[in-house]
């Protein structure tokens, strides 16, 4: 059976100390001693009450100005708003910080920080990409400048990510050319993403579907474009069959290769006669 007495003096008890936070809060706020709102910064960061740690940071930050703590006030304001997930904000004031304060013993950790915030913000690959190339290029400086960090693993694991969605994103149109039926874009997008990302993991799928791309196009094509674009299918097929041997789709790619070159031979054939 629920109880109900318990569950009243339990919701009193949050109220009350609720009233009591909050009014403690207020009166800090209220006071004219800065060093206490300053020494509170630091206490509610750490209980992990970042809206009033922020509040008081905004409070006080003028009257330290010039000083080591108005430096300590920037690095924290920023880490409250990353922390209160306020990524886009947060990356501009790491990023404002590590400017204004070039040579501090945090200086390194809030440029990581900036660039984490433009990777957590990146979009996924259905979206356009722009906050995945400043997250990049922002993560790629960071390694060049401390090759040595500690954050260095975790850099290069944002790098790795974010160049993947990159990738995937020059996939994905790619293939909606070939989807609309738009090959000769598609081909010569699918040449571009094997020449940006010579590592793709989707090099099998594009090869394959640069055989079929270019066979397709080549059988859509008028008749004085044929031979040029069966020619293509052929050579596709061939740095196709010289990468992936054992590919599971080869059987189809060989199809579109034999109406090709029977194509090629019947038009030989009758330049010979």
């Amino acid at each position: 059976m629920f109880n109900w007495k318990g569950a009243y003096y339990l919701f009193v008890g949050l109220i009350a100390l609720f009233s009591v936070s909050c009014g403690e809060y207020s009166k800090i706020m209220k006071s004219p001693d800065s060093d206490l709102k300053y020494r509170k910064v630091f206490e509610y960061y750490e209980d992990e009450d970042y809206y009033k740690a922020l509040g008081l940071i905004e409070d006080i930050k003028a009257v330290y100005k010039g000083t080591d703590k108005y430096e300590t006030l920037c690095f924290y304001n920023a880490y409250c708003n990353y922390q209160q997930k306020e990524y886009s904000l947060a990356g501009y004031l790491f990023k404002e910080y590590a400017r204004l304060y070039s040579n501090t013993e945090r200086t390194e950790e809030a440029e990581y920080m900036a660039a984490y915030c433009h990777y957590l913000i990146s979009p996924n690959t259905s979206l356009e990409q722009t906050y995945t190339e400043i997250a990049l290029k922002d993560m790629q400086g960071f390694i060049e400048k401390y090759p040595e960090s500690k954050y260095m693993e975790q850099a290069q694991k944002c790098i790795d990510e974010l160049n993947f969605k990159l990738e995937t994103k020059a996939y994905n149109n790619a293939m909606l050319y070939y989807k609309i039926s738009d090959y000769k874009a598609a081909l010569v997008a699918f040449k571009n993403v094997l020449y940006d990302y010579p590592t793709t993991s989707y090099r099998e799928e594009i090869m394959f579907t640069m055989v079929k791309a270019s066979y397709t196009l080549a059988t859509k094509s008028v008749e004085s474009k044929k031979l040029e674009r069966h020619k293509n299918t052929v050579q596709a097929y061939y740095a196709f069959l010289d990468k992936f041997p054992n590919s599971k789709k080869l059987k189809e790619a060989e199809r579109y290769f034999t109406n090709s070159h029977n194509y090629i031979e019947s038009k030989n054939g009758l330049q010979k006669d």
